[in-house]
């Protein structure tokens, strides 16, 4: 493969419809598709996809249509409804597709993986803002990607390749060469600012001043650095201070994924965040109180759903 020049998405969530209309930009008119169920393909249709108030429209494929492997495959759905996106991405998938997964935590490339063997890129994304209202995604900060190899520390080829295409795509990226670090570096902050600004029913603006919900955030975050020690990744005291770095430019008034999910009355992923930090805290012996008690808070906010 030379150059990227189909590509396929699957979930119109947040992330996906942020970045939909750039990944469409970048290949060919007709080479850019969302794979969607009917029903979904029908509600898209009567109601229509705003990004930023501007409507946008995709080709789409059902999971059962058959079609020609996409060169590029992304994944951009809650981690809960990853088990149906992998069997419904099956006909987007041949020997040469490479495969992305925009999804928080540190899991669904190993999810992936399993199904789909050594296809996937390590994906983190970064400094975004959004907020999904329905059909309609209100966003100011884009965000970045950093994409790098999960299990060797080179820029390869196909990495290369992935970085034209955000290139075409105008979507800033960083190519790195420690990827599991930064992927446990993103979950970190993950575990700090999604969980504390959902329990304490606030905002970006809640955590980015100085004040007791900015500490549990930094509290929460700190109980995942021997985590990660115990599972062979570095993190250290400097990766809070960057992930404190990345969320100042952040719009107060903005809301991480799992706050807008409660306000939506939508299951949170904290099974993915701090229910992840309590088992991995079990299998090496380390205590999370802080996290312990955010899974119980979060769970107790979402039993009603």
């Amino acid at each position: 493969m030379k150059q990227i020049k189909t590509v396929s998405l699957i979930g119109l969530g947040a992330l996906g419809l942020l970045f939909s209309e750039s990944f469409a930009s970048a290949v060919s008119p007709g080479c850019f598709c969302v794979i969607a169920d009917a029903v979904r393909q029908e509600r898209y249709r009567k109601e229509g996809l705003y990004n930023n108030d501007k409507e946008l429209s995709f080709n789409m494929f059902r999971p059962d249509e058959t079609c020609e492997p996409a060169d590029l495959l992304i994944f951009a759905v809650k981690y809960g409804q990853l088990p149906q996106a992998i069997a419904d991405a099956a006909q987007h998938v041949g020997d040469q597709t490479i495969i992305l997964s925009l999804l928080n935590g540190i899991s669904s490339e190993e999810d992936i993986g399993s199904v789909y063997g050594d296809k996937v890129v390590g994906c983190t994304v970064q400094g975004m803002d959004a907020t999904k209202e329905g059909n309609r995604l209100y966003w100011r900060n884009m965000g970045d990607f950093t994409l790098g190899e999960l299990n060797f520390d080179q820029i390869t080829p196909r990495l290369l390749l992935v970085a034209d295409y955000l290139t075409r795509a105008k979507i800033p990226y960083t190519l790195v060469t420690d990827m599991r670090d930064r992927m446990w570096g993103k979950f970190m902050l993950n575990v700090g600012i999604n969980q504390v600004v959902s329990v304490c029913e606030g905002n970006y603006g809640l955590v980015q001043r100085e004040g007791p919900e900015r500490e549990r955030m930094i509290a929460a975050m700190r109980e995942v650095i021997p985590l990660a020690k115990a599972e062979g990744v570095n993190l250290s005291e400097k990766d809070i201070l960057h992930w404190l770095d990345v969320i100042k430019p952040l719009a107060a008034e903005g809301m991480p994924s799992m706050r807008q999910d409660l306000l939506q009355g939508r299951k949170t992923e904290v099974d993915l965040f701090a229910g992840t930090v309590v088992k991995l805290g079990q299998k090496h012996g380390i205590a999370t109180p802080i996290n312990q008690a955010l899974l119980e808070e979060i769970l107790t906010l979402e039993k009603d759903f």
